[in-house]
C-alpha cells in the first residue's frame, strides 16, 4: 500500500512536472528551428536545380525556364527571413543561458556548440563534400582533398551561422559586460509588442543600412566567409530576439499586434517577382544588379526583404504558437536532430543529387523528390551521431 501511495505520488509529480515544463518552455521554437531546418535543405537543392546562389554541386544552371524563374523565388523569399529568423531565436534564448552560466561558463559553451561544428566541418566534412563532387565529375576524390589542405582553404559551408552566431554572443557579452545591468540583477519585464509603425520603422532602417552596406560589400561576396551583404537583417534581428525575451514580446505576440508585419508582406512581397520580369524585359537575362551599388533594382532588393522578413517571421511564430505547442515524441525526436542535421546536411544532399543525376525527370520533380530523400537522410544519420556520448555534448 505504502508503494502504490509512493507510485501515485510521483506520478502525479511527474505529472506536475511535465505541466510545468510545458508551461516554461515554448515547444513551438523547437519546432519552428527544425522546419526552418528543413527549408535549408530545400533552399540548397533548389540551388542544385536551377536558382541562384552558391553551393557545392549545380546539376542545372540557371536560366530563364519556368522551373529555374520559381526556384528563384522560392530562394530569394527563403534568403529575405529564414536565417535572419534563426539570428532572432537564438537572440531570445542567450540573455537567459548567459544569466544562468556566467561569462566563463557561456563562452565555454558557445566555443563548445559553436566552435567546434565550424571547426569539424572546415576540415572535414566541407572537403569531404568537395572531394564527392570531384569525384562524381572523374577528377578524383583525393585530389581535391589535397589541393585543399595544400592552398589552406578553409570552409564554412552553411555553418558560417555558427562562425556569425559566435561572434555575436561574444560581442553580446562584452556589451553587457560594459553597458549593461550585472547578471543577477536582470529579468524579464514585460512590455507590449511594438506599435505597426515601429514595424515599419525598423523594416525601412535595416533596408537602408543593409543597402549602405552593399555599396562596399554587395551580396554574394564573402568576408571572412560571411556575406556581410545580409547581416543588417541578422544583427537587428539577433537584438530584436535578446528584446523578445528581456520584455516577453513573443509570448505577447497576436495577430492585432502583428498585423502591419503581415499586411505589409502581403503588399511587398510581389514587387520581387515583378521587379524581376522588368529587369529582363529591360535589361535581359542575368544583365541586371540587384546585389549592390544604387541601381532600381539593388535599392528595390535591399528595401523588400526586410518588410518581408518581419511579416513572414511573425506568421510563422502565430501559427505555430497558435497549433504546435504540445508534447510530441515525434517532433522530441526531429528537434533533438535538427542541429547535427543542419551540420551534416551537405555531404548528404550532395551526395544523394549526384546519386539521381542519371534520372532524367523535370527539374522540379528532381527537386521535391532529392529534396524529400535529402531530408530524411539527414534525419536518419543524426540519429545515432546525437547518441554518442562526444557528439551528443556538443550537438
Amino acid at each position: 500500500m505504502r508503494e502504490l501511495g509512493h507510485f501515485i505520488l510521483s506520478d502525479r509529480r511527474t505529472l506536475s512536472f511535465v505541466q510545468w515544463l510545458m508551461a516554461q518552455r515554448d515547444l513551438y521554437i523547437d519546432r519552428l528551428r527544425s522546419v526552418m531546418t528543413v527549408f535549408v535543405i530545400l533552399h540548397h537543392t533548389a540551388i542544385t536545380y536551377g536558382a541562384i546562389g552558391g553551393w557545392f554541386w549545380h546539376e542545372i544552371e540557371p536560366s530563364g525556364a519556368l522551373s529555374s524563374q520559381l526556384l528563384i523565388l522560392f530562394c530569394t523569399t527563403n534568403q529575405a527571413y529564414f536565417m535572419g529568423f534563426f539570428f532572432l531565436l537564438a537572440g531570445y534564448f542567450t540573455p537567459a543561458s548567459l544569466e544562468r552560466k556566467g561569462y566563463a561558463r557561456f563562452i565555454g559553451d558557445r566555443c563548445l556548440r559553436l566552435g567546434v561544428p565550424l571547426l569539424a566541418f572546415g576540415l572535414i566534412l566541407g572537403p569531404l563534400t568537395v572531394g564527392i563532387v570531384n569525384y562524381a565529375q572523374g577528377d578524383g576524390f583525393w585530389p581535391a582533398i589535397n589541393s585543399l589542405w595544400w592552398h589552406k582553404e578553409f570552409i564554412n559551408g552553411p555553418l558560417w551561422f555558427a562562425q556569425a552566431l559566435l561572434i555575436f554572443s561574444l560581442a553580446y557579452c562584452g556589451w553587457r559586460a560594459v553597458f549593461g545591468s550585472p547578471l543577477d540583477q536582470n529579468q524579464c519585464t514585460p512590455r507590449r509588442v511594438p506599435a505597426g509603425y515601429w514595424w515599419l520603422l525598423s523594416a525601412l532602417g535595416t533596408g537602408v543600412v543593409a543597402l549602405a552596406i552593399r555599396q562596399f560589400v554587395p551580396t554574394g561576396v564573402n568576408v571572412i566567409g560571411l556575406q556581410l551583404g545580409y547581416f543588417a537583417t541578422y544583427i537587428f534581428l539577433f537584438a530584436a530576439g535578446i528584446a523578445a525575451w528581456r520584455y516577453d514580446w513573443l509570448r505577447q505576440l497576436t495577430w492585432k499586434n502583428a498585423r502591419t508585419g503581415i499586411i505589409t508582406l502581403v503588399i511587398a512581397w510581389p514587387a520581387i517577382p515583378v521587379g524581376i520580369a522588368v529587369a529582363r524585359a529591360l535589361n535581359g537575362p542575368g544583365k541586371s544588379n540587384f546585389g549592390g551599388g544604387l541601381s532600381w533594382t539593388a535599392i528595390l532588393y535591399a528595401l523588400w526583404e526586410p518588410f518581408v522578413a518581419w511579416g513572414l517571421i511573425a506568421l510563422w511564430l502565430l501559427v505555430f504558437h497558435a497549433r504546435m505547442n504540445q508534447l510530441s515524441a515525434f517532433w522530441t525526436w526531429l528537434n533533438r536532430r535538427a542541429y547535427a542535421v543542419y551540420i551534416i546536411h551537405p555531404p548528404v544532399l550532395v551526395g544523394v543529387s549526384l546519386l539521381l543525376h542519371g534520372w532524367v525527370a523535370p527539374a522540379l520533380v528532381k527537386f521535391g523528390t532529392v529534396g524529400l530523400l535529402a531530408c530524411m537522410g539527414c534525419w536518419l544519420i543524426a540519429d545515432p551521431l546525437v547518441r554518442l556520448p562526444g557528439v551528443r555534448r556538443v550537438v
